[in-house]
């Protein structure tokens, strides 16, 4: 039996996906896995019997991922499971902007009481006059999964689309248009643009990658769109930018106090991944990420570790987390060797500092008979499955 904590509320529809080897628990200490949205994991203490967290959503800002692999937790995300949502609401935000509904909107409101609204409105709406997005060029910074369905969706509406990403998936690039041409700096991008629209992982460097010289090398009167991270923008550029013209309107998914109520600012509530449909996605995927690793000891979509998987057990199963440093994988061979097992299949695979070795043996083993021969610094976690 294993015990799943939930921080914030998870989608029923994901809490279905657990066996009857599952009890939900209040207590984090006891709990082999954790789903969580965004409640912050940052100070928090785990306890040896956490395996793994998984997120139900893509960024993973909230859980301290390097912390975890140096304590052997598998961090998961749901990359994609609520790609549709955004994209979405980033095409809402090309309209808000182009066709300046928010204020005309606003302005309507005003008509309350008015004897001949109709008349005014005739009068009025010459000042929220805007564009049509077909035919303008849209770049979309950052093609993952969010980023490809938006540059693909905004392409079927008829705008000229320009990606550019550095880190490229070969996944990405099969589901990005053949039509749609990637770039590979940023000042290839920016001058080219009517609108940007940025999808990207909030990290170091990335964070105020939108600042005033990124903007100075923007086309004058364009459209800036962030529905990605709020770190990403550097807030009083981008104002400064607002107020001399040089960006027309800045949409963004994430009001504070700087941006609430600035001109030339649409402030959305952070709506992203806000539909059901959204909810359910990211949460099934991340139950059945959670269920897999605990059960199977395989990876997929993890932050911290590299993906791993030799599908289901059926005997017995060693799964080592360790550091990526050289002999690691002739230590855990030959550590199984010394106990007079044999190895029915065996993966290895590393991502940046860490690394997972899943083993199917013959035969039984204890954790602490594969510890006794494992004895060497960089080992992490060992564990043993059976079925």
């Amino acid at each position: 039996m294993y015990n799943i904590a939930t921080l914030n509320k998870i989608s029923p529809v994901g809490l279905g996906r657990l066996t009857d080897q599952y009890t939900i628990t209040e207590d984090i200490n006891s709990a082999n896995g954790v789903l969580v949205r965004s409640q912050d994991m940052l100070s928090m203490e785990f306890s040896e019997n956490l395996l793994a967290i998984a997120r139900a959503g893509a960024g993973v800002n909230n859980i301290p991922v390097s912390r975890c692999a140096e304590e052997g937790i598998v961090v998961f995300n749901t990359p994609g499971a609520n790609a549709n949502a955004v994209k979405e609401l980033v095409l809402a935000g090309l309209f808000l902007g182009s066709r300046n509904i928010p204020d005309a909107i606003t302005w309507s409101y005003g008509l309350v009481g008015n004897e001949d609204a109709a008349k005014a409105v005739e009068k009025g709406k010459s000042q929220f006059a805007g564009n049509e997005i077909k035919g303008k060029t849209l770049g979309v910074i950052g093609l993952g999964a969010i980023g490809v369905s938006v540059a693909n969706a905004a392409e079927k509406l008829g705008m000229k689309v320009i990606g550019n990403d550095p880190y490229m998936t070969l996944h990405a690039a099969h589901n990005l248009s053949n039509t749609i041409p990637v770039v590979h700096s940023l000042e290839e991008l920016l001058p080219n643009c009517d609108y940007i629209s940025i999808h990207v992982p909030a990290m170091d460097k990335t964070k105020g990658m939108i600042n005033k010289d990124t903007i100075t090398l923007m086309k004058d009167g364009m459209i800036f769109l962030n529905f990605s991270r709020d770190k990403l923008v550097n807030d009083e550029d981008m104002l400064v930018a607002l107020a001399s013209g040089k960006i027309k309107k800045y949409i963004t998914d994430f009001p504070n106090n700087k941006l609430v109520g600035k001109e030339g600012v649409i402030c959305i509530p952070h709506l992203g991944a806000s539909t059901e449909e959204a909810e359910d996605n990211c949460a099934v995927m991340a139950t059945e990420e959670l269920m897999d690793y605990i059960e199977s000891g395989n990876i997929t979509n993890s932050v911290n570790y590299p993906d791993c998987s030799l599908g289901s057990v059926t005997g017995t199963r060693i799964c080592v987390l360790n550091k990526n440093i050289p002999a690691m994988l002739s230590a855990v061979t030959s550590a199984v060797s010394d106990l007079n097992l044999n190895i029915n299949n065996l993966l290895n695979k590393s991502k940046g500092d860490y690394a997972c070795t899943l083993l199917d043996i013959d035969g039984t083993v204890t954790e602490a008979e594969v510890a006794s021969k494992l004895n060497v610094p960089g080992i992490i976690k060992i564990r043993i499955i059976t079925k």
